[in-house]
């Protein structure tokens, strides 16, 4: 059995996704651009998500969202259900689009954990070599929005959605700021983006003149074939993750408050299983409350299992 996920409102995470073998149906265009956005604000409407920052690359993509309601597993279901459809219709394909390998969701514990992730997945395209800076890239990255304080606008892809289905003709997603930030002015906000945005490109900048290699450039990435994939070999067997905490106590008070949910849970399941009556799963389970109805302890019944909001 895989280990279950606790699913508690109010916390923050970056989502991240792989395509197939890891092919570059993401390859940016204007058609998978609106179509990213588009998909991505109507996951995030239907599961009353917050997104903090969205970077699409050519065979993966992240996404950093405040999960209010408890309901991140209906965003990720949604999202990426819907651009799967949509992108293998602009493709003209008919398999999986994404990879076998389940969604990796990364729990952002503090703030400078959200600001660390941020900063990482909006300087992912300059430490693939692809651009120098995250402007240069043409696919989907919200720094220019959030910079701007600007929402990422789409139009309803007509390739795949019904003019009466619907959906709206266009949506604007605002990029939320993480509620720790609150208190900044929207120029610290973007002074701070900016700052930890441009140290990644530097560094990525720097290790590439010390190998001497050139970016990739905005032509050769659009040019890209879309059934084409990295020549780099995949990493296989590696651990992850799904805490972020640079800080080494919060990290390990994290893992074990995690860990102590994988033990009831897995103790609630077994006696499930067996027919035991009256079995309560522990706070946060999600699945099993869904689908199977089970009984689930209260927020106030266990309280050693909640976060605070970053």
């Amino acid at each position: 059995m895989s280990l279950p996920r606790q699913v508690v409102a109010g916390r923050t995470y970056m989502i991240t996704r792989r395509c197939s073998e890891r092919r570059c149906f993401l390859r940016p265009d204007p058609e998978t651009n609106n179509a990213f956005i588009y998909c991505l604000a109507l996951a995030a409407a239907r599961a009353k998500v917050d997104v903090i920052f969205a970077c699409a690359m050519s065979d993966h993509h992240h996404v950093g969202i405040y999960d209010g309601q408890g309901s991140f597993p209906i965003f990720i279901e949604h999202f990426h259900g819907l651009l799967a459809r949509c992108q293998n219709v602009h493709l003209g394909r008919f398999e999986s689009l994404w990879s076998s390998d389940p969604t990796s969701v990364v729990e952002l514990v503090e703030p400078h954990d959200i600001v660390a992730k941020l900063a990482y997945a909006l300087a992912n395209p300059m430490a693939a070599g692809l651009v120098d800076t995250a402007e240069d890239w043409p696919g989907v990255n919200s720094f220019q929005a959030m910079v701007t304080n600007q929402p990422l606008t789409g139009t309803r892809p007509t390739h795949f959605f019904r003019a009466k289905g619907g959906q709206p003709d266009s949506v604007a997603l605002p990029m939320a700021r993480p509620h720790a930030f609150a208190g900044l002015s929207h120029d610290e906000w973007a002074n701070l983006v900016t700052a930890h945005v441009r140290e990644n490109e530097a560094a990525h900048r720097q290790r590439r003149e010390q190998a001497g290699r050139p970016v990739l450039g905005r032509k050769a990435v659009l040019e890209q074939d879309p059934m084409a994939s990295p020549k780099s070999e995949a990493g296989h067997f590696n651990l992850k993750p799904r805490v972020a905490a640079k800080d080494k106590g919060t990290r390990i008070e994290t893992l074990r408050r995690n860990s102590g949910f994988f033990a009831r849970y897995r103790r609630a399941f077994e006696d499930h299983i067996a027919g035991v009556a009256n079995v309560l799963f522990p706070f946060g389970t999600w699945w099993m409350k869904k689908f199977a109805r089970v009984a689930c302890e209260t927020a106030e019944s266990a309280p050693a299992l909640q976060a605070a909001p970053a």
